[in-house]
């Protein structure tokens, strides 16, 4: 294992660590199983960003008293509301779920502000109540830096101006790198985007990351894989598909990077993945595979949002992009996945068919087919 400094928090954190979410509603014997195999192979850093109370116990059952031995991002603002995933600003319930971490944790070592995607995010964090929150825990040594979750770089910039956060956790991997920041991340989570958006690194994520290095804020990485579809060729944006370990390796070469938490769920996964540091350049070599972008998306959405205004005020990109997430496993959707479909201010329950969208679309995306089967997996 190879461990990196995170910024000036100071600490040195394995430069793999693992993100606990795919052990959600997994058998206990699974999920330690799987933390055997990380804490084995050198991994010391956990994301702990679920609200269920289920999958933490276990969690913290299977650290045990290996607790001291490793450091845990543990999330302010994911609740579970009516045995959902929510994000939450009310000060109220974010208290009731950080401070359940607290009780099964002992303390979080870095406590990250949950969510910084808009200006509406930004607004009710950083202006109100619940930053102070976070202050107040990390007075009391409840938690022992603060951090923060964004996949935004122009709001993630704007968070770190504040002077508050010491490090950030980021999606990062070489499709979401090269998409122009008005692309909202989300709407690219797992699907190939049209060749004229890659022109190269997208100026506000090599700002970000330049801000980062300058300041200090280390960056820890979600979202590496994409999801799953920077490994098929099918519906990765590039000529052939890449392999687990240049995903990382990829991440690993951004600047501030200091950690990569890929959602490994069984310990053979985790395995694997620690197969990274057996390889060779060569094996992880990246370079010539985003050299080769596709450019043929007829049929598919690309999140472009040519499509739009739509007289029901759906934000079709919005939808496609968890219903793409969706057609990954349907039988076994990520709940959190369907909470923010549900979450969405309106979605494919509300298309009336004008098909406005499709006419507009560049890529003969069958839009009102795609909203019927959003709302009939997800609604």
């Amino acid at each position: 294992m190879e461990y990196r400094e995170l910024g000036k928090t100071g600490k040195s954190v394995s430069s793999i660590g693992l993100g606990l979410e795919n052990v959600d509603f997994k058998p206990y014997e699974q999920v330690k199983e799987t933390i055997d195999a990380a804490i084995f192979g050198g991994v010391n850093l956990f994301d702990v960003f679920m609200p269920g109370t289920e999958v933490r116990e276990n969690i913290a059952k299977a650290l045990d008293n290996r607790r001291k031995d490793v450091m845990i991002q543990g999330h302010i603002g994911a609740a579970n509301v009516n045995q959902q995933y929510d994000i939450s600003r009310d000060i109220p319930t974010v208290k009731k779920f950080f401070e359940e971490l607290l009780r099964l944790f002992g303390y979080i070592d870095f406590g990250m502000l949950f969510f910084i995607d808009t200006e509406e995010d930004y607004k009710n964090v950083f202006e109100t109540e619940f930053a102070t929150y976070a202050e107040t825990l990390k007075k009391n040594g409840d938690i022992h830096h603060i951090g923060f979750s964004s996949h935004n770089p122009v709001i993630a910039l704007k968070a770190i101006e504040t002077g508050l956060p010491e490090m950030m956790m980021f999606s990062i991997n070489p499709a979401f790198d090269m998409l122009p920041f008005e692309e909202y991340i989300f709407n690219h989570f797992d699907k190939g985007v049209d060749a004229n958006l890659f022109k190269g690194i997208d100026p506000k994520r090599a700002e970000l990351y330049k801000v980062c290095t300058q300041k200090q804020i280390g960056i820890t990485v979600m979202k590496s894989l994409g999801a799953g579809k920077l490994l098929s060729v099918e519906h990765s944006p590039y000529a052939q598909a890449m392999t687990v370990h240049q995903c990382l390796h990829y991440a690993l070469s951004r600047p501030s990077v200091a950690s990569v938490l890929p959602g490994c769920k069984t310990a053979a996964e985790m395995e694997d993945v620690l197969r990274y540091f057996e390889l060779n350049s060569s094996q992880k070599d990246f370079s010539k595979i985003i050299s080769d972008v596709k450019n043929d998306f007829r049929g598919n959405c690309v999140y472009c949002s040519h499509c739009l205004p739509c007289p029901a005020r759906i934000d079709i990109a919005a939808v496609m992009k968890y219903l793409d997430i969706a057609r990954l496993d349907k039988e076994n959707i990520p709940p959190s996945i369907i909470s923010h479909y549900q979450n969405l201010g309106f979605n494919g329950k509300d298309c009336i068919n004008c098909g406005n969208c499709e006419k507009r679309c560049p890529f003969g995306v069958s839009v009102m087919n795609n909203m019927y089967e959003a709302n009939n997996l997800m609604g």
